[in-house]
């Protein structure tokens, strides 16, 4: 599948899903400032995600947040079976440790069969974190503590998605992701 294809579909996802129905609060202004850098992995094995991994880790370090706020790296080769996603989510947080980045950086998960612990797959729940793609999302955690301390309850937020995506109709639902 081409590149911009992935990174078109991509940001439909962020601007229907996420953005579209504010499942995250502070998504809307890095993407409209054009400060989310959309990185598409050609990594077919855990060792090429890890490099890929290391390299944007490394470069959203480096770079001015007013340049490139946040990144996703979309693996559209590889792991497609969430169970092998969820496994690998260790190895990218013992990357962070090694690079030294736990409190700097942050992985949150997106998975298009993203299941939370407890859950049965077809809970509506699973749907605030399911995406095109199998997708890693490098975020600063001083613009997200940032961000906290401007919004009310922020630890609703869990909450007020699982009840925005329960109110939906089974054909917006059915919609989120075509």
């Amino acid at each position: 599948m081409l590149t911009d294809n992935i990174i078109k579909e991509t940001k439909l996802w962020l601007e229907k899903v996420v953005i579209g129905l504010n499942l995250c609060p502070f998504a809307s202004k890095p993407y409209i400032n054009k400060q989310i850098k959309f990185v598409v992995s050609n990594a077919i094995d855990e060792i090429s995600i890890l490099e890929d991994l290391k390299k944007e880790l490394l470069f959203l370090s480096a770079t001015n947040k007013n340049t490139t706020e946040t990144s996703l790296i979309i693996l559209p080769n590889i792991l497609a079976d969430f169970y092998d996603y969820n496994q690998f989510l260790d190895l990218a947080d013992a990357l962070l440790a090694k690079l030294d980045l736990i409190g700097t950086i942050q992985i949150a998960s997106f998975h298009p069969n993203y299941q939370f612990a407890g859950t049965n797959a077809s809970d509506d729940e699973n749907l605030t974190n399911r995406s095109p793609y199998p997708i890693l999302h490098l975020i600063r955690e001083s613009s997200l503590e940032q961000a906290l301390l401007n919004y009310h309850h922020p630890e609703k937020i869990p909450e007020n998605n699982i009840k925005k995506v329960k109110s939906l109709t089974d054909k917006q639902k059915n919609g989120l992701f075509t």
